[in-house]
């Protein structure tokens, strides 16, 4: 299968330079970096950190110079050229570096055209840009932990988020993966653990198992106590994670009590001689 063609396109004012080898790690595990571009006024001495990190990894920088003060004229220039992108027909998704909400209708429209969006920005990034991505990637979280998680999904299509909320925490993750194991059983009460992944970050851009201090999605799920996972392998001798509810405990055999004893009847010879 070929690897996707995604097209980076970075905010220069809002993203540090720290972040570089992060965003290029991320859109790696979906696919291949078409075009690299970031947008600033380079004029501004704000951004003089970027050099270096341009000139080594081949960041093509748009100048947008801020003709209004208090107006982000970096944002429109990003929306301009991701919708002649769009047009192109080249690219197969989008990662959007920024965790401005501003993003939100750009990525919500990029979704429409049938690409996979990547939104990836800092644990400030709200909600509905969030929400708006088919995955989003929180930069911060990532360059903590220091890897790319494996809950990416590089060959998922473009699924629209159907979750109430796009945060999930540790009190409520239990109950929505034993929802989503009910609705995927074929009658064996097993599923594989991919299929449970990638239900996760459809319904929910932003999940990530870092935030539950994992590393993988297998040790994750394995460390839910409402979870029980077995590994198979398969003819060809490679192994596959299956999950499924703890099966609840079978209820013990009620013990009978003794019946009580009942007193003998008496007769009608025995009462006699009793009277006597």
């Amino acid at each position: 299968m070929e690897d996707l063609k995604l097209a980076i396109l970075i905010d220069a004012d809002n993203i540090s330079p720290k972040y570089v080898k992060v965003i290029l790690d991320v859109a790696a595990s979906f696919g291949v970096a078409a075009c690299k571009r970031i947008y600033g006024d380079w004029s501004d001495v704000r951004l003089k950190s970027w050099k270096d990190a341009l000139l080594n990894n081949s960041i093509i920088p748009i100048q947008q110079y801020s003709y209004t003060t208090g107006k982000n004229a970096t944002d429109s220039a990003m929306i301009i050229d991701a919708m002649d992108l769009l047009y192109s027909g080249n690219l197969d998704g989008f990662c959007i570096v920024s965790s401005d909400s501003d993003f939100t209708r750009l990525a919500a429209r990029l979704r429409e055209g049938g690409k996979l969006v990547i939104g990836m920005g800092e644990s400030k990034a709200l909600g509905p840009f969030v929400k708006a991505c088919d995955q989003f990637k929180y930069l911060d979280l990532i360059l903590d932990h220091g890897e790319v998680s494996d809950t990416a999904a590089p060959d998922a299509a473009p699924q629209t988020a159907t979750g109430d909320d796009t945060a999930i925490n540790r009190e409520s993750i239990g109950r929505i993966i034993l929802g989503l194991i009910e609705e995927m059983d074929d009658g064996t009460g097993w599923v594989r653990t991919s299929r449970v992944g990638d239900q996760l970050i459809k319904r929910y851009p932003d999940f990530d198992v870092r935030n539950f201090g994992a590393k993988s999605l297998n040790k994750f799920l394995a460390s839910v106590p409402e979870l029980e996972l077995e590994e198979r392998i398969l003819s060809n001798g490679n192994p596959i994670q299956f999950v499924r509810a703890v099966p609840a405990p079978k209820a013990s055999p009620k013990k009978q009590k003794p019946a009580a004893r009942k007193a003998p009847r008496r007769t009608a010879t025995q009462s006699k001689k009793r009277k006597a």
